[in-house]
């Protein structure tokens, strides 16, 4: 489990990514496989969880399904192939903004100052070199590797975001992978359209300066004030770290029916030992029981509208059956009548 840095001596931030990302990686998984329900719950999801367009999950299970992808697709370049399909829309509100912004560089500005939105834990940044303009995207936990998938559709998604949003004709100076060199770098060319450098210290864009300050479009700034103010109010809520009893519900949404939930696993989540997760949650008035018990109740509240039937509910909520649910139940009406 990657986590951010350290704040104050509060508990990290477990990185995360909008669960919503991996839907194109399973559309394509569903088209040229009969395994994509497998390889999600190989490592800990379930396709009902994309469902949710803010919904987090961690970024390390992000990751490993996307590298566990281009293997059962036989597809080396599938992250790329992926990322040349990109759509601004694929980002909400950070795509209005690129497609507003009048010239590249300031697209790629805007993107770099709000891709706290999307996900967590992610270096990435805009920095000026002689005559020419440098994007610059990283993981920043060491750990999450191998991750060549991720780090090629984020270019090839950045670089068709500027082709649909400004010219469909350009092309980079280059692009750096922080990744050794494939076998087979043919595809990569041919979807980028510009020399690659591998087994650098970040993945990079490099963009000449000429075609950075192009001017494409007069910028409407009154709605580019909107959609600015928009995203980062997203940005505040979620920049603050949150408590432990905030980390555990995540951990809780994610894992819900279909991994156990114990404080040691929990715990193991966390970084942290047993005693301090209890600890932790004690200074909060919370514990992982009622947390669990809490997190049940509403998703029973949400199936009831739906009208599923108990055995569903039961499955959902990661009891053996629907006896056992019903029991649970009762158990928590009367202590609520006490």
């Amino acid at each position: 489990m990657a986590n951010a840095s350290n704040l104050n001596g509060r508990v990290p931030e477990i990185a995360s990514i909008r669960a919503s990302v991996l839907l194109s990686v399973v559309t394509q998984l569903d088209r040229q496989t009969g395994k994509t329900d497998m390889i999600l719950a190989g490592h800990g999801l379930l396709r009902s969880q994309l469902e949710d367009p803010y919904g987090l999950i961690p970024m390390a299970r992000y990751i490993a399904v996307f590298e566990d992808a281009a293997v059962h697709t036989g597809d080396a370049a599938f992250g790329a192939r992926l990322g040349s399909t990109f759509k601004p829309a694929d980002i909400g509100p950070i795509g209005m903004l690129l497609q507003l912004s009048g010239t590249i560089r300031a697209a790629l500005r805007r993107m770099a100052r709000h891709v706290g939105v999307v996900q967590g834990a992610t270096g990435i940044g805009v920095v000026e070199e002689d005559d020419r303009l440098i994007w610059s995207y990283h993981l920043q936990d060491p750990r999450l590797w191998p991750r060549r998938q991720d780090a090629e559709y984020s270019v090839a998604a950045t670089c068709q975001l500027v082709r649909s949003g400004f010219s469909a004709g350009w092309n980079p100076v280059e692009v750096h992978f922080e990744h050794a060199a494939p076998q087979d770098t043919l595809a990569l060319q041919r979807l980028l359209r510009c020399p690659l450098l591998f087994g650098q210290s970040a993945n990079r864009i490099v963009v000449d300066n000429r075609d950075a300050d192009r001017v494409y479009r007069s910028e409407d700034r009154d709605l580019i004030a909107i959609l600015e103010r928009h995203v980062a109010d997203i940005s505040a809520k979620e920049a603050i770290a949150p408590g432990i009893a905030d980390q555990v519900k995540a951990l809780i949404g994610i894992y819900l029916g279909h991994k156990p939930i114990t404080l040691p696993t929990i715990a193991a989540e966390l970084g942290l030992s047993v005693r301090t997760l209890q600890r932790r949650l004690a200074e909060e008035g919370a514990s992982l029981r009622e947390l669990v018990r809490v997190q049940r109740q509403a998703i029973i509240a949400h199936h009831q509208g739906a009208a599923a039937s108990k055995a569903r509910i039961a499955e959902t909520l990661g009891y053996a059956d629907s006896t056992v649910f019903w029991r649970a139940r009762r158990a928590w009406e009367r202590r609520e009548a006490e």
